[in-house]
């Protein structure tokens, strides 16, 4: 049977089993899925199970639902995906039947038109266990990297950010990991990935990206001792362990 994953940080605060076509995702004691924090409306979402396929969709919720980095209304879950409700994490364990058969769902825009390609639509996490082998950052696949950023021009409120979750967000938005300054920074400008094998940074707006002088319109591998510029922030990216 498909479940859901409730996690906050790096704990994991519940499971819940998909055994029924419509779970609640909020704030409300009602909800099937509660999550108390005020970030999180009321009845924020909710999980849609069919016999083959399962969907979450957003209940016209306040701050947004995201699907791997991605503001979405409603779209078709995978096995791993990675749904952050306001700073909480669901993980997804789906089997492969109720996975299978994707219907194309349209991405809602945070800010500006996002551009997602096939490969950044694919699943962020892998539960099941790899094989070790060589990755773009050149650690083995069985160990879980820590890495961030050390800015090194521009204005931000830190000098070094290190990135533990799953989805880290750069932009002016409120809750962003790395927040952006200036009035026409836009909300949402990238969406940073950490994976097993890993980090990857894909564009989130018009705004152009370079890594290592390059401008880039996809999902990028970052690798250590990497330059990203983005909105009139320089930063070097690195692994910490």
């Amino acid at each position: 049977m498909a479940k859901a994953m409730l996690k906050f940080q790096d704990s994991v605060l519940k499971e819940y089993p998909l055994d029924k076509e419509i779970l609640t995702i909020g704030r409300k004691p009602d909800t099937d899925i509660k999550i108390d924090n005020l970030a999180v409306s009321g009845y924020h979402a909710k999980i849609l199970v069919g016999k083959d396929t399962i969907f979450i969709e957003d209940t016209n919720s306040l701050n947004g639902t995201f699907v791997n980095g991605v503001k979405i209304i409603k779209h078709q879950l995978r096995n791993g995906d990675v749904v952050n409700i306001g700073k909480h994490i669901i993980l997804f364990d789906i089997p492969e039947a109720a996975g299978s058969a994707p219907q194309p769902v349209k991405a809602q825009s945070m800010d500006e038109t996002l551009v997602i390609s096939p490969e950044v639509q694919q699943r962020y996490l892998n539960q099941g266990t790899a094989t070790p082998s060589a990755s773009p950052t050149g650690l083995s696949q069985g160990k879980e990297p820590l890495g961030g950023f050390i800015v090194i021009e521009g204005s931000s409120d830190k000098p070094e950010y290190i990135l533990k979750d799953r989805v880290s967000r750069i932009g002016k938005e409120e809750g962003s990991e790395i927040q952006l300054r200036g009035f026409f920074k836009p909300k949402v400008a990238a969406i940073v990935n950490r994976r097993k094998d890993g980090y990857f940074i894909s564009p989130a707006s018009k705004k152009p990206i370079k890594v290592n002088n390059e401008t880039i319109s996809e999902r990028t591998d970052l690798r250590d001792g990497d330059i990203v510029e983005i909105a009139g922030l320089k930063l070097q990216f690195f692994i910490k362990e």
